[in-house]
């Protein structure tokens, strides 16, 4: 199940719960337009991915988007809007994924949690985050 967070008609996150694991072939999540692009890939044994490379294409994006893909546990996910005020929050667990696109967020984890986070790079930790 892929839900959208929303707040004043904005997606803030796109949450694909767990149960994705059972489609196969190739599953996009997101919309081609947005600037991170997030795909589940189910083969079977033998399948051949033609070998390729990737064109050289500028691309312009403004701002940072996360993916985050819970590999175990339990994460609570607070999400602010722009003046960082509290809207709500949201729970992901294990194998779920989650895509942080606007807005501001935090997290508490509610039991143990590994996961994995992808985000767009080069990355400056003093100069890509404002923590309040």
């Amino acid at each position: 199940m892929i839900k959208n967070i929303t707040h004043k008609s904005k997606i803030l996150a796109i949450i694909i719960k767990g149960n994705y694991l059972k489609k196969r072939g190739v599953n996009f999540f997101t919309n081609p337009k947005l600037n991170q692009q997030v795909a589940y890939m189910n083969h079977p044994k033998n399948h051949l991915i033609q070998p390729h490379t990737h064109k050289n294409s500028l691309r312009k994006i403004k701002g940072t988007t996360e993916v985050l893909i819970i590999l175990d546990g339990i994460l609570k996910i607070n999400f602010f809007d722009n003046k960082k005020k509290y809207i709500f929050s949201k729970i992901a667990q294990k194998n779920d994924i989650i895509i942080l696109l606007t807005g501001g967020h935090g997290f508490e984890v509610k039991k143990n949690c590994k996961m994995i986070e992808v985000k767009q790079g080069p990355y400056s930790k003093s100069e890509d985050k404002f923590k309040f």
